[in-house]
């Protein structure tokens, strides 16, 4: 019985050894592994959830070496909230409409204006590289790492009953979110109901309000083509939503600082122009669920009257975007004219949305 002790031990010790020491390089393993938590408010089916985190995910890990790994949170609150949840460190990343804050952003509401590109990708592009040149100095995401910025498709507009003139539209109740949107919604002589993209459906169906400006990929994502009658489209758009991609800095920080670079080497231009892609085509998917849902689409041509007058009420927004950041201290006219250029001359990264460019 004692030799048995002796060999017992003598094969216990380093099995309890081998164990305590396997368990702390498994626990090394998993602290190793860094999960980015990032904050989302639309639903799984969007574009920026079911392509662009994807895609950006799958960057992120490939550019660490599987060290960094991305998980998305749902149901955090209203868009708004997504800067201060970013700030404060509830989530590492998140993502909103840039005129959600009026007043904080005001720089990156150019992209906003009408009449800048049919391209989502382009205008996000030209946007990112105009912020680089231009704005950054302004310092507007102070307190966020601002990792992309992008613009959805050219927002259309988008009517419960069909209407053919402006005077038909006048004093009717139109859904729009912030920015310049609501700009837009004085000069067409509309009542703009401010509300968030998610509740917009109800309001349609209920009829609290008559139309909404938004893009044409919400007839599919929102289920719009169950409560319009017509969409009538712009060229360019009425307007296109900024948004902005940003993170937690501390959370960026505290990573290896190649595991950082490797973030931001995947983001900037690359991460804007993927996100503005993706939004662009799913328009496309917007306007097929429209035709099958019996909606009239009315494309407005260069010589229509009703063009004409809904461009001749929207021209000289280019000059009040310049007026309202004159406290930004930065050559708006120069950064408005190098904008346009850069989303004219662009030439699409991404021929299609997937997980290589």
């Amino acid at each position: 019985m004692k030799v048995f002790t002796r060999v017992a031990r003598s094969f216990v010790r380093p099995l309890a050894l081998s164990i305590a020491v396997g368990g702390a390089m498994m626990s090394w393993s998993a602290s190793a592994e860094t999960v980015l938590k990032v904050g989302t408010w639309l639903p799984p089916t969007n574009p920026q959830n079911d392509i662009v985190w994807p895609t950006w995910a799958k960057w992120v890990e490939e550019a660490t070496e599987g060290r960094v790994k991305v998980k998305l949170e749902y149901g955090l609150g209203h868009p708004k909230s997504m800067f201060s949840l970013a700030e404060d460190g509830v989530v590492d990343v998140a993502f909103s409409v840039l005129g959600y804050l009026p007043g904080r952003f005001k720089l990156p509401l150019v992209a906003e204006l009408p009449n800048i590109s049919d391209s989502a990708e382009a205008t996000s592009v030209a946007l990112w590289r105009t912020q680089q040149k231009y704005f950054a100095k302004s310092e507007e995401f102070d307190g966020l790492e601002l990792l992309g910025l992008f613009v959805h498709g050219p927002a259309q507009l988008h009517t419960r009953e069909p209407f053919n003139t402006l005077a038909e539209l006048k004093n009717k109740k139109i859904r729009t979110g912030g920015g310049l949107q609501q700009m837009v919604a004085e000069r067409l002589e509309v009542s703009p109901v401010q509300a968030p993209a998610t509740k917009v459906y109800e309001m349609l169906q209920q009829g609290v309000v008559d139309g909404v400006f938004i893009p044409v990929l919400d007839q599919k994502f929102l289920r719009l083509n169950e409560v319009i009658k017509q969409i009538t489209v712009i060229p360019k758009g009425l307007y296109a939503s900024s948004f902005g991609i940003f993170a937690n800095p501390d959370s960026l920080a505290d990573l290896d600082p190649k595991d950082r670079q490797a973030i931001l080497d995947v983001s900037g231009e690359r991460l804007s122009a993927l996100a503005g892609r993706a939004w662009e085509q799913a328009d496309e998917a917007g306007y097929q669920a429209a035709r099958e849902g019996g909606v009239e689409i009315r494309q407005l041509t260069e010589k229509d009257p009703l063009l004409q007058d809904i461009r001749s009420r929207l021209d000289n927004l280019d000059a009040e975007w310049i007026v309202s950041v004159e406290d930004r201290d930065v050559d708006a006219k120069a950064a408005l004219a190098y904008l346009k250029q850069q989303a004219a001359a662009y030439q699409p990264r991404l021929s299609s949305v997937n997980t290589q460019d």
